[in-house]
């Protein structure tokens, strides 16, 4: 992992087109501004790890008896 100090309104370049700033900082809470293209899609850690298990959960999910009555 690399830890950067950074200041507000200071940023980070990702690749070439993703850039992180620093919006605010108000006692340990950070805000941060994201710029990245359209297709590239920005979650929050604990909502992709939820996204994740529920993907996995579906995986594991058995197909009905009767899924060609269904479609």
């Amino acid at each position: 992992m690399l830890v950067l100090a950074r200041k507000t309104n200071e940023s980070v370049i990702i690749g070439d087109n993703i850039e992180v700033m620093i919006v605010d900082v108000k006692g340990d809470q950070v805000k941060l501004g994201i710029k990245a293209p359209r297709d590239v899609r920005v979650f929050r850690g604990e909502i992709y790890r939820d996204i994740q298990k529920e993907n996995i959960e579906a995986a594991k999910s058995e197909i009905p008896d009767d899924i060609d009555d269904i479609l």
